[in-house]
């Protein structure tokens, strides 16, 4: 039986890079995102070219509805869930300075980046939980995609940074929570990605990584995160539950 990931935000940028990845690896794949199915047709039957199961659950994460029928389809498709792949997020509707951003804003972000995610986390958490008291064997494992911006501050995106360092904490907490289980808990924080959410600055960041923002002068791919996230699924990296995976291209190397 093949083991089953649910990816938010599956089906563009870096959660497709992953579903690509855990695809080729053999792992069937329940996939979330907004878009209506009709849209992501193409995408899904990509996928399926692996040879594995590729199911659509629409839904917005920000949504507690929306939440329960995510994770509700995936039970009454698959009927497990080894892998919860946390991908999910949106820019700022308004890059606006520390000082000028609207509570509204703010709440549209947080909403999703981060309160989403984590009760998301807690009913599929508690559901991972189940399935190891009966299944001691089964591999299961937690994983969110955050950000350089957990820890790099930028005061024209302030509520997208607090939003990734929430879900580290987040992760954090997981980690604690679920080892008693044998359940581990990982975090990647991606530095620049070129995505379709970045595609507007690209130009001013392809300048700055010239100039030596990272170590690797180029921006990173979602093919980069998909391959780190299929080798911690795939137990590459044992006895690290906890663990930040920094795959930045060197952005946060200290240097004199």
């Amino acid at each position: 039986m093949r083991p089953v990931a649910l990816i938010t935000g599956g089906t563009r940028g870096i959660g497709l890079g992953i579903a690509k990845k855990l695809a080729a690896e053999g792992v069937d794949l329940a996939l979330n995102g907004v878009r209506p199915e009709s849209e992501v047709q193409d995408v899904l039957q990509e996928l399926r070219k692996s040879g594995v199961e590729v199911v659509y659950f629409p839904g917005n994460i920000a949504s507690k509805e929306d939440r329960e029928s995510i994770l509700q389809g995936v039970k009454e498709k698959f009927g497990r869930l080894n892998f919860l792949v946390n991908n999910a997020g949106v820019a700022p509707r308004v890059r606006a300075d520390l000082l000028e951003v609207e509570e509204e804003d703010f709440d549209h972000l947080m909403d999703i980046n981060l309160k989403g995610t984590f009760f998301l986390t807690q009913k599929a958490a508690t559901w991972m939980k189940e399935q190891k008291e009966s299944h001691a064997q089964e591999n299961l494992a937690i994983l969110t995609i955050t950000s350089v911006s957990a820890k790099l501050a930028s005061t024209n995106r302030a509520a997208y940074c607090i939003a990734k360092s929430g879900l580290s904490m987040m992760s954090q907490v997981f980690a604690v929570k679920m080892a008693g289980l044998g359940i581990p808990v990982y975090e990647i924080q991606p530095g620049v990605i070129e995505t379709d959410m970045t595609e507007k600055v690209k130009g001013a960041y392809q300048e700055r990584i010239q100039n030596g923002l990272t170590l690797e002068q180029r921006m990173g791919t979602p093919e980069d995160i998909g391959k780190a996230v299929a080798a911690i699924l795939r137990g590459d990296f044992p006895y690290a539950t906890g663990q930040i995976f920094t795959i930045d291209g060197g952005m946060m190397v200290g240097r004199l």
